[in-house]
Protein backbone atom coordinates (compact mmCIF):
# COMPACT_ATOMS: atom_id res chain seq x y z
CA UNK A 1 0.00 0.00 0.00
CA UNK A 2 2.89 2.57 0.98
CA UNK A 3 4.68 1.71 -2.28
CA UNK A 4 1.64 2.64 -4.26
CA UNK A 5 1.08 5.73 -2.07
CA UNK A 6 4.94 6.92 -3.35
CA UNK A 7 4.68 5.54 -7.03
CA UNK A 8 1.52 7.95 -7.47
CA UNK A 9 2.91 11.00 -5.46
CA UNK A 10 6.55 10.69 -7.30
CA UNK A 11 4.28 11.24 -10.56
CA UNK A 12 2.14 13.74 -9.61
CA UNK A 13 5.27 15.53 -9.15
CA UNK A 14 7.03 14.25 -12.50
CA UNK A 15 4.16 15.59 -14.36
CA UNK A 16 3.80 19.01 -12.32
CA UNK A 17 7.50 19.48 -12.90
CA UNK A 18 6.97 18.87 -16.39
CA UNK A 19 4.00 20.71 -17.27
CA UNK A 20 5.66 23.81 -15.31
CA UNK A 21 8.94 23.49 -17.07
CA UNK A 22 7.22 23.87 -20.38
CA UNK A 23 5.43 27.01 -19.26
CA UNK A 24 2.09 25.47 -18.73
CA UNK A 25 -0.12 28.03 -16.52
CA UNK A 26 -3.50 28.22 -15.57
CA UNK A 27 -6.05 30.45 -17.10
CA UNK A 28 -5.86 33.95 -15.32
CA UNK A 29 -2.93 33.06 -13.22
CA UNK A 30 -0.12 35.47 -12.82
CA UNK A 31 -1.76 37.58 -15.74
CA UNK A 32 -0.52 41.11 -15.92
CA UNK A 33 -2.38 43.97 -14.15
CA UNK A 34 -4.89 46.40 -15.94
CA UNK A 35 -2.76 50.08 -16.20
CA UNK A 36 -5.92 51.78 -14.57
CA UNK A 37 -6.56 52.61 -11.22
CA UNK A 38 -9.82 53.98 -12.77
CA UNK A 39 -11.89 53.23 -15.84
CA UNK A 40 -15.58 54.99 -16.81
CA UNK A 41 -17.30 52.63 -18.73
CA UNK A 42 -19.93 54.00 -21.45
CA UNK A 43 -22.11 51.40 -23.01
CA UNK A 44 -25.62 50.52 -23.76
CA UNK A 45 -25.87 48.35 -20.41
CA UNK A 46 -26.48 45.20 -22.10
CA UNK A 47 -24.89 42.10 -20.56
CA UNK A 48 -21.85 42.30 -21.95
CA UNK A 49 -21.51 45.67 -20.71
CA UNK A 50 -22.28 44.51 -17.20
CA UNK A 51 -20.28 42.00 -17.51
CA UNK A 52 -17.20 43.79 -18.64
CA UNK A 53 -17.84 45.87 -15.52
CA UNK A 54 -17.53 43.01 -13.40
CA UNK A 55 -14.42 41.84 -14.58
CA UNK A 56 -12.95 45.60 -14.67
CA UNK A 57 -13.51 45.37 -10.47
CA UNK A 58 -12.62 41.78 -10.09
CA UNK A 59 -9.34 43.06 -11.40
CA UNK A 60 -8.93 45.79 -8.82
CA UNK A 61 -10.07 48.90 -11.16
CA UNK A 62 -12.37 51.50 -10.02
CA UNK A 63 -15.65 51.99 -12.47
CA UNK A 64 -15.69 55.59 -11.77
CA UNK A 65 -17.83 57.99 -14.31
CA UNK A 66 -14.83 60.63 -13.47
CA UNK A 67 -12.08 58.65 -13.91
CA UNK A 68 -9.72 60.10 -16.50
CA UNK A 69 -10.03 57.14 -18.97
CA UNK A 70 -13.07 56.23 -20.55
CA UNK A 71 -14.10 52.45 -22.21
CA UNK A 72 -16.95 53.01 -25.25
CA UNK A 73 -18.64 49.97 -25.57
CA UNK A 74 -20.62 49.77 -28.54
CA UNK A 75 -23.85 47.17 -28.62
CA UNK A 76 -23.40 43.19 -28.86
CA UNK A 77 -24.15 41.93 -32.04
CA UNK A 78 -25.12 37.93 -32.61
CA UNK A 79 -24.65 36.82 -35.73
CA UNK A 80 -25.45 33.25 -37.22
CA UNK A 81 -24.32 31.27 -40.10
CA UNK A 82 -26.12 28.05 -40.85
CA UNK A 83 -23.15 25.37 -41.88
CA UNK A 84 -24.96 22.33 -42.89
CA UNK A 85 -28.13 20.28 -42.49
CA UNK A 86 -28.07 16.45 -41.50
CA UNK A 87 -30.75 14.00 -42.47
CA UNK A 88 -30.68 12.88 -38.45
CA UNK A 89 -32.20 16.53 -38.09
CA UNK A 90 -29.12 18.31 -36.61
CA UNK A 91 -28.09 21.71 -37.64
CA UNK A 92 -24.70 23.23 -37.47
CA UNK A 93 -24.88 26.97 -37.38
CA UNK A 94 -21.44 29.12 -36.53
CA UNK A 95 -22.44 31.63 -34.02
CA UNK A 96 -20.60 34.85 -33.57
CA UNK A 97 -20.92 38.28 -31.54
CA UNK A 98 -18.82 41.55 -32.88
CA UNK A 99 -18.53 44.43 -30.23
CA UNK A 100 -16.75 47.53 -30.97
CA UNK A 101 -15.09 49.84 -28.68
CA UNK A 102 -12.53 52.42 -28.05
CA UNK A 103 -10.57 53.88 -25.14
CA UNK A 104 -10.00 57.08 -25.17
CA UNK A 105 -9.07 60.24 -22.58
CA UNK A 106 -10.97 62.43 -20.85
CA UNK A 107 -8.89 65.61 -20.45
CA UNK A 108 -8.11 65.78 -24.52
CA UNK A 109 -10.50 63.11 -25.97
CA UNK A 110 -7.18 61.26 -27.31
CA UNK A 111 -7.91 58.09 -27.96
CA UNK A 112 -5.42 55.25 -26.31
CA UNK A 113 -7.64 53.25 -29.11
CA UNK A 114 -9.31 53.86 -31.49
CA UNK A 115 -12.68 52.55 -32.59
CA UNK A 116 -11.40 48.59 -32.55
CA UNK A 117 -14.09 45.50 -32.82
CA UNK A 118 -13.46 42.47 -30.36
CA UNK A 119 -14.77 39.52 -32.77
CA UNK A 120 -15.50 35.79 -31.04
CA UNK A 121 -17.14 32.96 -32.51
CA UNK A 122 -18.12 29.66 -31.62
CA UNK A 123 -19.49 26.57 -33.61
CA UNK A 124 -23.07 24.91 -32.51
CA UNK A 125 -25.16 21.86 -33.31
CA UNK A 126 -28.62 22.13 -32.87
CA UNK A 127 -31.33 18.88 -33.07
CA UNK A 128 -34.57 20.12 -34.41
CA UNK A 129 -36.50 17.29 -32.72
CA UNK A 130 -35.82 19.25 -29.72
CA UNK A 131 -36.48 22.63 -30.01
CA UNK A 132 -36.65 23.78 -26.02
CA UNK A 133 -32.98 22.57 -25.38
CA UNK A 134 -31.84 24.53 -28.72
CA UNK A 135 -32.81 27.76 -27.68
CA UNK A 136 -31.12 26.81 -24.34
CA UNK A 137 -28.62 25.62 -26.23
CA UNK A 138 -28.04 29.34 -27.95
CA UNK A 139 -28.52 31.35 -24.38
CA UNK A 140 -25.47 28.99 -23.11
CA UNK A 141 -23.31 29.78 -26.39
CA UNK A 142 -24.22 34.03 -26.24
CA UNK A 143 -22.92 33.39 -22.32
CA UNK A 144 -19.79 31.97 -23.31
CA UNK A 145 -19.59 34.20 -25.99
CA UNK A 146 -19.60 37.01 -23.79
CA UNK A 147 -17.08 35.97 -21.77
CA UNK A 148 -14.29 35.29 -24.59
CA UNK A 149 -15.09 38.74 -25.76
CA UNK A 150 -14.82 40.59 -22.26
CA UNK A 151 -11.39 38.09 -22.01
CA UNK A 152 -10.16 39.64 -25.14
CA UNK A 153 -10.90 43.38 -24.17
CA UNK A 154 -9.07 42.64 -21.09
CA UNK A 155 -6.20 41.32 -22.53
CA UNK A 156 -6.21 44.37 -24.74
CA UNK A 157 -6.71 46.94 -22.12
CA UNK A 158 -3.35 45.50 -20.40
CA UNK A 159 -1.36 46.15 -23.59
CA UNK A 160 -1.89 49.61 -22.72
CA UNK A 161 0.20 51.63 -20.74
CA UNK A 162 -2.36 54.00 -18.83
CA UNK A 163 -1.89 57.24 -19.86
Amino acid sequence: MQRRTLLRLTLAAGASLALAGCGFQLKGMDAAALPFASLAVDGTNDDLSRLAVKRLRAANVSVDESAPQVLNLGPESFGEQRLSVLKSGHQAYDMTLDVPFSVQRRDDGAYLLDQQRLEVQERLTLSSNNLLASDDRRTEVQRRLRRKAVDQLLERLRALDGQ
